[in-house]
């Protein structure tokens, strides 16, 4: 992404005829590398976000509640101490660099004290330092007193600019146009290489924009910014990057960088945290399911085991009926298997240190006990393969969730089952998210997106409305609105297709979808979030198909 210095002067600009004249109201350090600064100006409260981590480092304007920590770290106290209702003055981009500054005056109990916050925006390199007369008081990221580097960032020394790069600056319209006449092939690598702040991006921008053969009037045209047009970038229908102007066709205008800004890091942020929380839930059930799989693939052990269980009471009987055959000190005796029909004979070991009675005893207690653990684990078993089930119900609608909303539901039914343990006090239930909402042919289709989403939407419709699922999957309950009307095929065939779409089988071909009356499904008491019976249902077999274009959630 092009953060290099041409976007960070617009991004500078921008903030400066938005902030300036504001105060700071909140300052907040949700993560080790990412502020948040709330400011209120005469255009009403800003959220302002400074991201310093190496992928995604930026100084912009930003959505949502601010985030707080119940411990601030060392820095944002830092910050709250100096900067708390501090008033802005200036914001600038500092010698053309990947720096914005933002001037502020301070005005505590004893003293009016300007500093300044230096936003250093280089990747992996990016720091925020508070400076007071040209001294630190803070830095995000410090050096170690002991520390070999050529830059020193502690508090009490004097702050100092990153060593510049020995190119020429994008100003210098005169030294860009006599350098060109030295370029090479490759004017993207040769614009980057040559020109101060240009990243490869930028280049490639400005070489989409005029061609192959770009010429160094062009270069210093495009640079001093006299085509501005901010966008963003799209690539396979997702985000791709933001730009001061692109020459790229799959784009979305906005009215300023700032904006193009915001909406791109607002969907880039929101996707990875949508990626982070998945791959952590995805974790938690997968240990669980592992664990049930463990647990059942015992108890299966264990009823193997007692498999031979009547022909251990077979042989307990064998040694009383024949008792008078038997002598104390005999390892083995062969006996008439009076139950086989062709009066076979059964070998039966004996414990020569125990009387014939006691031999038989022996057999009766062991047949008595793996009689017990056949019914406790048979129990069991049933209990775990139902928990086992749920889970990959839990599984399965994690694979189709869509948005963080559908993760915070899941979190929430895993919490229910005890596999995500509370961390804070039960803040104040937000509203539900809504169902997948589709309408075909004037009627309305409605998919759950979780378990807990299944049971609502089977509470919420009518008896008369139609219900759908999945018969070998498991799948989002689906439901057709019908109001006592007659569903077309069609649009039996298209939810039928929704519900395949949001199933197991969403990969396969011909999905069996059964479909009945609401009335005839029925979710037995205490039963797991989801789980229902169903009767007199009629199946079709159904393409998974998402539909988009007839969503209207």
């Amino acid at each position: 992404m092009p953060q290099d210095a041409f976007t960070i002067r617009y991004v500078a600009d921008e903030l400066k005829n938005l902030l300036c004249g504001g105060k700071i109201s909140k300052i907040a350090q949700p993560e080790r590398e990412l502020l948040t600064f709330i400011i209120y100006t005469e255009k009403g409260s800003v959220k302002l976000e400074i991201c310093l981590s190496a992928k995604y480092c930026r100084i912009n304007i930003a959505t949502g509640e601010i985030r707080a920590p119940k411990i601030a770290p060392g820095f944002c106290m830092l910050l709250r101490k100096h900067l708390q209702n501090a008033k802005i003055t200036d914001v600038q981009q500092v010698d053309g660099e990947r720096i914005i500054c933002i001037d502020l005056e301070c005005t505590s109990e004893f003293e009016l004290a300007n500093m300044r916050l230096y936003c250093e925006i280089m990747g992996k390199y990016s720091n925020c330092v508070l400076v007071k007369d040209g001294i630190i008081v803070g830095a995000l990221k410090s050096t170690a007193i002991g520390e070999s580097t050529k830059r020193v960032l502690f508090t009490g020394v004097k702050y100092t600019l990153p060593e510049a790069q020995d190119k020429l600056p994008p100003d210098d319209r005169d030294g860009v146009i006599e350098a060109f006449k030295h370029a090479g092939g490759d004017r993207a690598k040769f614009i980057s290489e040559k020109i101060r702040g240009v990243s490869y991006a930028t280049a490639l921008d400005i070489v989409g924009e005029y061609g192959e053969n770009v010429t160094g009037e062009q270069t210093a045209d495009y640079l001093a910014g006299k085509v501005y047009s901010p966008c963003v970038t799209y690539e396979s229908g997702k985000e791709k990057d933001f730009k001061v102007r692109s020459y790229e066709k799959d784009i979305k205008k906005y009215s300023s960088v700032l904006e193009a800004q915001t909406a791109y890091y607002a969907a880039v942020t929101s996707r990875q945290s949508f990626l982070e929380i998945s791959r952590r839930l995805s974790s938690v059930i997968g240990a669980a399911i592992k664990k049930s799989e463990k647990r059942l693939a015992t108890q299966e052990q264990k009823l193997f085991e007692c498999r031979d269980m009547e022909t251990v009471r077979l042989k307990g009987e064998l040694i009383t009926a024949n008792i008078y055959a038997i002598e104390r000190g005999m390892t083995s005796f062969e006996a008439v298997n009076y139950y086989d029909e062709n009066c076979g004979k059964i070998k039966i070991d004996l414990d020569r240190s125990l009387s014939p009675a006691d031999n038989a005893q022996k057999y009766y207690k062991k047949y008595a006990k793996l009689k017990r653990t056949a019914i406790s684990v048979t129990e069991q078993r049933e209990e775990t393969k139902t928990a086992l089930d749920y889970l990959y119900s839990i599984a399965s609608h994690l694979n189709s969730a869509e948005n963080e909303t559908d993760l915070k539901e899941i979190s929430e039914e895993l919490k229910v089952c005890g596999l995500i343990k509370e961390t804070e006090k039960k803040r104040k239930q937000s509203e539900p998210a809504p169902f997948r909402s589709f309408e075909k042919d004037g009627f309305k289709i409605l998919a759950g997106r979780n378990n807990v989403q299944n049971d609502r939407l089977l509470k919420s419709v009518s008896a008369r409305d139609t219900w759908l699922h999945t018969q070998t999957y498991h799948s989002s309950h689906v439901v057709i609105i019908s109001e006592g009307k007659l569903i077309p095929d069609e649009v039996l065939l298209t939810a039928a297709e929704i519900c395949a779409y949001y199933s197991d089988g969403r990969q396969g071909t011909k999905i069996p979808v059964a479909y009945t009356m609401r009335s005839n499904v029925k979710k037995p008491p205490k039963s797991n979030a989801g789980f229902v019976i169903y009767s007199d249902f009629k199946t079709v077999l159904a393409e998974p198909d998402g539909h988009f274009e007839l969503r209207k959630d």
